[in-house]
């Protein structure tokens, strides 16, 4: 190549538009994948932190609900999307943990495919018992279940959703021999509850707040590791006897593997202040989830996080032989 192609050549590449970078990141609006239905809890959490960090980093922030496969289906998406910052979901206990042992092949692997973000928020999950079952807490109510071995229902909203496995995990470690009664959604299950055809499930605080609190289920135990600000005075199952045992519902940030970390740094600092606000704390509280404190939010305490839950729901799910194609 004589000198003044080659001098040519390097003029139009420089003219080329220089890739995206931390400085001027972001330039242009940005998609979170929610990787569930339009209205729920993961939704209304994704929406409110979505607006403040858009006011933060001063450019939109789209949602796009993308739902399917346990989540799997939109956070695929964000595993095979351009490692650039512009796309990102909004993972689960589900999509990111329990999905890599409940699913023969998984669509990706949860650890190797993303760049954990943040621990944006944490929902505890409630034992909820029918209103007349012989035995008013924890102990009782295992006692109970381990003298009557495969008597008990408990029922969830389908084979391999968050409340159905939070059930496994609790079984497992109460040393409970239930039988699974599967519905097409949360709410029926918590109807047959109410009627006394089911004895129990393992809901999400948010959905079943109300119940609990007009009396009409009653509710041993808090399945986390910390009382939750919706029910401040109910025990963890920890305080009861259950040391260590927390089957919480959590949501963290991914971005594609590969994502600059000056990138991740910086949407990692606008989801934190926005975590922080006021307005959007309140709104989080109020629908049953729980904000992780400043030490909690680092990409790196994210990325240990996740690790140690993939292992922890690696045994029970195994044990239960649940498999799905």
């Amino acid at each position: 190549m004589s000198r003044i192609s080659l001098a040519l050549a390097c003029f139009a590449l420089s003219s080329l538009p220089a890739p995206s970078s931390a400085q001027d990141y972001p330039n242009r609006p940005m998609t979170m994948v929610v990787p569930f239905a339009a209205g729920g809890a993961v939704d209304v959490l994704g929406r409110t932190l979505a607006a403040r960090a858009a006011e933060i980093l001063g450019q939109q922030i789209v949602i796009e609900n993308v739902g399917g496969a346990g989540g799997m289906n939109g956070a695929n998406r964000i595993a095979k999307a351009a490692p650039d910052g512009y796309q990102f979901v909004l993972g689960s206990v589900g999509t990111h943990a329990q999905n890599q042992w409940l699913y023969k092949r998984p669509a990706y692997d949860a650890l190797k495919d993303f760049e954990p973000v943040i621990l944006v928020g944490e929902t505890p999950l409630l034992l909820v018992i029918r209103k007349d079952f012989p035995g008013n807490n924890l102990q009782e109510f295992i006692a109970h279940g381990k003298a009557h071995p495969g008597e008990l229902k408990f029922g969830s909203a389908g084979v391999g959703s968050a409340i159905h496995i939070g059930c496994v995990l609790f079984n497992a470690a109460a040393g409970i021999n239930a039988t699974h009664i599967p519905y097409r959604g949360g709410a029926p299950a918590m109807q047959d509850i109410i009627a006394g055809r089911i004895d129990y499930g393992c809901n999400i605080i948010t959905s079943a707040y109300p119940q609990v609190r007009d009396q009409l289920v009653k509710a041993p135990a808090l399945l986390a590791s910390k009382r939750a600000a919706l029910l401040p005075n109910l025990p963890t199952a920890q305080e009861q006897g259950m040391a260590g045992f927390d089957a919480g519902s959590w949501n963290v940030i991914f971005m594609p593997k590969g994502t600059p970390e000056p990138i991740v740094r910086k949407l990692n600092a606008a989801m934190s202040e926005a975590m922080e606000s006021p307005d959007t704390a309140k709104r989080l509280i109020a629908i049953g989830i729980d904000i992780p404190p400043k030490d909690r939010r680092s990409p790196a305490y994210a990325a240990g996080f996740v690790e140690r839950e993939i292992r922890k729901y690696e045994a029970p799910i195994k044990a239960s032989g649940l498999a799905i194609e």
